[in-house]
């Protein structure tokens, strides 16, 4: 488990990240059309996972809006922004923002996502929501940056996340 904070208070995770490295747990996340996405999905394509607790909030926001307009210069890189909002939620919000460079998925089905990436946030306000945080993948799957936000409203550090691709 890690420990981070809501509001100031400390709060738990379901375990800990991916570690820089390692190989990327698979995954099974939903889409916006509710087809099943997984990580063979993007083999061959470098991975910025983005992932927050809802896209309803001002913070998850702002970090679906900085990577939006950051992943238009990325070659070869998928920016997969994930929480647990459903894919209608989340495909209103891209329409109402006008973004098209990230792709947003869900885990709202199985949540086995957030337990996978030991980021289902534990004995708060929040708790079966999906904790702030950033994992890089590269072409092969293998982690090269993470990121577990200390404070959920808290913005990630974008420049670290982007300066891993290189």
């Amino acid at each position: 488990m890690a420990v981070i904070t809501f509001g100031g208070k400390p709060t738990k995770t379901s375990g800990e990240l991916p570690k820089v490295g390692s190989k990327a747990p698979d995954f099974r996340l939903s889409s916006l059309d509710l087809s099943s996405k997984k990580l063979k999905d993007y083999s061959g394509k470098k991975v910025i996972m983005n992932i927050f607790p809802s896209v309803g909030t001002g913070v998850c926001a702002t970090s679906v809006r900085k990577f939006n307009e950051k992943a238009s210069s990325l070659d070869n890189t998928v920016v997969l922004c994930i929480s647990r909002d459903l894919p209608f939620a989340q495909k209103e919000f891209c329409a109402v923002q006008g973004l098209e460079n990230v792709e947003m998925l869900s885990d709202y089905r199985d949540q086995s996502f957030g337990n996978n990436y030991g980021v289902n946030m534990l004995e708060n306000a929040f708790e079966g929501l999906l904790a702030r945080s950033i994992i890089v993948l590269d072409e092969n799957g293998k982690v090269i940056y993470n990121e577990l936000v200390p404070e959920i409203g808290q913005e990630p550090n974008y420049d670290a996340a982007l300066k891993a691709l290189q």
